[in-house]
């Protein structure tokens, strides 16, 4: 195989406007097929963006021989039924973030993919894949051992009918971009919280506005705070016994801009310049090349259900006023 055929399940924004076109210029991948559940609307979105192919169902895309893997930016509460679908179909899967509802669906997929050990599926938290990442990882020697880190994500999401504000569609800050603060604590502490310690405020809508959040862990605590009901903004701070690394956007850059960390020791700082580079785009190939290679993704779904399993403990203790032990 040369390159991965790929069949979008769906027109959403985030596919139209960034992992659609990322593949259409990455090195390993090629898309095919757009589907919607209107085939007018995936006519004009593959007009639009020159995309060959275009399903009026989601089940024909998953019915086309001619597709290798799906890609799947569904609302939460489809990304599992719809993944399980694709499996059955004999499909690679590259499924939305967060990977299900709650953690009892992420285990749910865990072990259903298990039964198709051929077939490849990540959960797509493409911030991990811009090198900023990586010099961060390069560097924290530098800073001593890792005690705290800090984040904060925010946009104003003034449509109520969004489905970001709808309960049963898995709507509401944590899901949407407080998912990111966890991930980004157990990446750089490459380890699990220990307990966590959460609220929320729902500001009269049926999901969280804004979440904050603490997590211990064994080596540090990780703090976070998410709200769609503030002027967009995001930043993440490091801090170690040695120094700190800030991160100005740590995670949606701009793809094929160049960003900046900030590295900061004995009360002196240094700015870093990283390369530009289209996390989306190294996302792609990368799942590719596990395709390809038939090897190992590079974020397996055990720590997609990992994540699960702390934002699940942080609602509860929202709910409880109480610290969860995980």
């Amino acid at each position: 195989m040369h390159k991965v055929r790929w069949g979008v399940l769906s027109t959403a924004k985030i596919a139209r406007n960034h992992v659609i076109p990322a593949i259409q210029t990455s090195q390993f991948g090629e898309v095919t097929t757009i589907a919607s559940r209107r085939l007018d609307n995936a006519q004009a979105c593959a007009k639009q963006l020159n995309i060959a192919h275009a399903a009026g169902s989601y089940e024909a895309l998953l019915a086309d021989p001619h597709i290798d893997a799906i890609y799947n930016p569904l609302p939460n509460h489809l990304h599992v039924p719809w993944t399980l679908r694709a499996l059955q179909a004999g499909k690679h899967v590259l499924v939305e973030k967060p990977v299900g509802l709650n953690q009892s669906e992420a285990q749910d997929l865990l072990e259903a993919s298990q039964q198709y050990p051929q077939l490849k599926v990540m959960e797509a938290f493409m911030y991990r894949f811009h090198p900023q990442w990586e010099k961060v990882k390069a560097l924290l020697p530098s800073i001593g051992p890792v005690r705290n880190i800090q984040c904060q994500f925010s946009y104003n999401n003034r449509d109520t009918d969004n489905i970001r504000n709808q309960a049963d569609m898995g709507g509401g800050a944590l899901m949407d971009i407080g998912c990111y603060g966890i991930s980004l604590a157990r990446f750089i502490f490459d380890s699990e919280p220990v307990r966590v310690m959460g609220h929320q405020q729902f500001m009269g809508h049926e999901v969280d506005t804004i979440t904050n959040a603490l997590m211990e862990f064994e080596g540090g605590c990780a703090s976070f705070s998410c709200s769609t009901k503030t002027e967009a903004g995001q930043w993440a701070l490091i801090s170690g016994e040695q120094g700190s690394i800030k991160l100005l956007i740590p995670f949606n850059p701009i793809a094929d801009m160049p960003v900046q960390i900030i590295l900061r020791q004995q009360g002196e700082e240094q700015s870093i310049d990283i390369t530009p580079a289209n996390h989306y785009r190294s996302m792609a190939d990368q799942f590719c090349q596990a395709i390809i290679n038939n090897s190992p993704v590079p974020t397996p779904l055990s720590d997609a259900l990992a994540n699960m399993k702390a934002l699940d403990a942080l609602v509860s203790s929202a709910q409880t006023n109480l610290w969860i032990e995980l």
